[in-house]
């Protein structure tokens, strides 16, 4: 069955006015959401029967913004732009917005994607058609990351070859296994098991907001994660600030023991520089070639594990330096999150 046919289809069956609604929440990003709205709207211009306005909507759902984000949505052709309320006590900002646009939504189908994100030509029609071929209720995609200046390049393949570890696309994919993720970047969810799992009200406190739905999600149908480079892009991060920002709210929740996790990255660096440094200190050959050969097996497994993370080699390399920031922030975010028990984003203050 080819993509347009599955469209055809999944309209006849839904008995919702729309095959699709694409809701995109956004606080503040006015410097990326004309992009990010651009190529959404391509999508009906793809040469397939796969109409703006008539198959799948566009709703863009303005979180509080003190910027021109508001502005920026509505020059855009065909877009709704909703304004959320201000959360009520015990809702994140994002879990909010995704309500309030799933609550308007008229699609079968209700995509969440963030306004940081570049979807590439037909990527929508065949996120459909891979729904339908899988028997997937979620399709969830990580998108190819765009990054940008030193500590981005260094720092983001270790957090992503981490992530590929403790949530294997394919475990996740598996209904036999427990393991569940989903990235907010693109999460695309079958209406009706979506309510049936709560939607975003059940995650409404929820800092991790994609990974809570994909577990109750998966409690009830098949939910399917794979990394998407042909399908979607992001630059997650604009400044140095905001990568902390954001790594620290997230990091303690993405792994079950960051303090060991942040020990055994530090312990990476530790024996990554100081091995060759211990071997010049030998007077030994012998010793000199044994010490060599052991940093030479760690430096493989290290690439090897952390290439994973599908950033280039050079930026595998160039992650060993930034192995000591991963490591304390893995610790300050374990700490806000257990400790002072505040964690900060966008503006915002939540209870961790």
């Amino acid at each position: 069955m080819d993509p347009q046919s599955t469209t055809a289809t999944l309209h006849e069956r839904s008995g919702a006015d729309m095959v699709l609604s694409v809701i995109v929440p956004a606080r503040n990003e006015a410097d990326c959401i004309t992009k990010c709205l651009e190529s959404l709207a391509r999508q009906s211009d793809d040469g397939f029967d796969f109409v703006l306005g008539k198959d799948w909507e566009l709703i863009v759902v303005d979180d509080g913004s003190s910027d021109s984000t508001r502005a920026l949505a509505e020059q855009i052709p065909g877009v709704q732009v909703l304004a959320a309320p201000a959360p009520a006590a015990g809702w994140t900002g994002k879990a909010n917005a995704c309500w309030t646009g799933a609550k308007s939504a008229r699609g079968a189908w209700l995509l969440f994607t963030d306004a940081d994100t570049v979807h590439e030509d037909g990527d929508l029609r065949r996120a459909l058609h891979e729904a339908e071929r899988t028997g997937a209720k979620l399709l969830s995609y990580s998108p190819r990351q765009i990054v940008a200046g030193f500590w981005q390049h260094a720092l983001m393949p270790l957090i992503f070859s981490d992530l590929a570890r403790a949530y294997p696309p394919l475990m996740v994919s598996n209904p036999q296994s427990a393991i569940a993720a989903a990235n907010g970047q693109f999460l695309m969810v079958e209406r009706g098991p979506y309510q049936r799992a709560g939607g975003h009200a059940a995650v409404a406190k929820s800092l991790l907001e994609d990974v809570a739905i994909a577990r109750n999600v998966k409690r009830i149908a098949p939910i399917r994660f794979r990394y998407a480079p042909d399908a979607v892009s992001t630059h997650m991060y604009r400044s140095f600030g905001a990568m902390v920002e954001g790594w620290t709210k997230n990091l303690a929740l993405l792994f079950p023991s960051p303090l060991l996790l942040a020990l055994y990255r530090f312990l990476d660096f530790v024996l990554l520089l100081g091995l060759p440094v211990l071997a010049s200190r030998l007077y030994s050959t012998p010793q000199k070639l044994l010490v060599l050969l052991w940093w030479v097996w760690r430096l493989g497994l290290y690439l090897a594990r952390v290439g994973k993370s599908n950033f280039p080699m050079r930026d595998c390399v160039l992650s060993i330096v930034a192995l000591p920031v991963y490591s304390a922030l893995l610790v300050r975010s374990w700490m806000l999150h257990r400790i002072t028990k505040r964690v900060a984003w966008k503006g915002r203050t939540y209870g961790a």
